[in-house]
């Protein structure tokens, strides 16, 4: 491959989507989950996804890892289809929902995916101590899920996403029921986890604070059918101590998102 080549693999985007699409089939009528959606996603984003309930941001990260077929467009996942992204496990998959089996142990949770993927013994003890270490969840290898609190269920439900090392993480709310102490410490520990690894994080959230301080890319969506209103680049620092949600600039931000939402609730009247 030439170097030119390989700048331009470099720019591509790692996940694109083109005039999506989805609707559901049911008894009362079809359902216009998404509609004509047009995103791209780089190497090393974190883009969250905001909007008012059933808009569509679970079904557009859900279309990614293959979870639901569009009914119109095309996605791809570093330039595959999302299907055989799903088989080549390009990314990690984190649910509102820390879904943890109570009768294995954090590690044995951990260990779950990569048992069934085929690695090795040794291989998966290396991983499993990384990604404890990478969540600040060393030491609890051996508790069980309900010896642990709801943040520190959700940072081991993050680490076995990450013991199998895929380039995208999705995460959908994963702290939406947590209480606003534990939820903006996530927020600060997720900020150094993605810097730590630099991944592609997809981030569903209802919260606008949340968006603007995790985010390099805010995608606006609007009611159902849902369709992108607005993508907003962040120009905050990559460091984000918490006191930034005070200044100006993140202030302007989360008025940009805030119009983004009302002008989409206009769009649907």
């Amino acid at each position: 491959m030439t170097q030119a080549e390989a700048n331009e693999t470099s720019c591509q985007p790692v996940i694109s989507a083109r005039n999506l699409s989805l609707t559901f089939q049911t008894n009362d009528g079809p359902v216009h989950a998404l509609k004509d959606v047009d995103l791209e996603i780089n190497k090393g984003d974190f883009v969250s996804f905001i909007g008012p309930s059933g808009c569509g941001k679970t079904t557009f990260l859900r279309c990614i890892a293959d979870l639901e077929n569009p009914t119109g467009g095309e996605i791809t996942v570093n330039g595959m289809t999302a299907e055989q992204a799903r088989k080549a496990r390009a990314y990690g998959y984190v649910f509102q929902a820390a879904g943890l089996y109570p009768w294995r142990t954090i590690g044995g949770n951990i260990r779950l995916p990569l048992e069934i993927m085929g690695y090795s013994r040794a291989d998966q003890d290396t991983r499993i101590e990384r990604v404890l270490e990478l969540v600040e969840l060393a030491g609890f290898e051996k508790k069980f899920p309900w010896q642990l609190s709801g943040g520190m269920q959700q940072r081991a439900s993050i680490a076995r996403a990450l013991a199998f090392d895929a380039d995208i993480l999705l995460m959908d709310e994963p702290f939406g029921a947590l209480d606003e102490i534990v939820r903006d410490h996530l927020n600060e520990q997720l900020l150094k986890l993605w810097a730590r690894t630099n991944k592609t994080i997809g981030f569903v959230t209802h919260s606008i604070p949340e968006a603007v301080y995790l985010s390099t890319k805010i995608v606006v969506m609007s009611p159902r059918p849902g369709r992108i209103t607005d993508v907003i680049e962040s120009t905050l620092p990559q460091e984000r101590p918490l006191d930034i949600r005070d200044s100006p600039e993140f202030i302007e931000i989360a008025h940009r998102v805030r119009d983004g939402l009302r002008a989409g609730h206009g769009d649907n009247v």
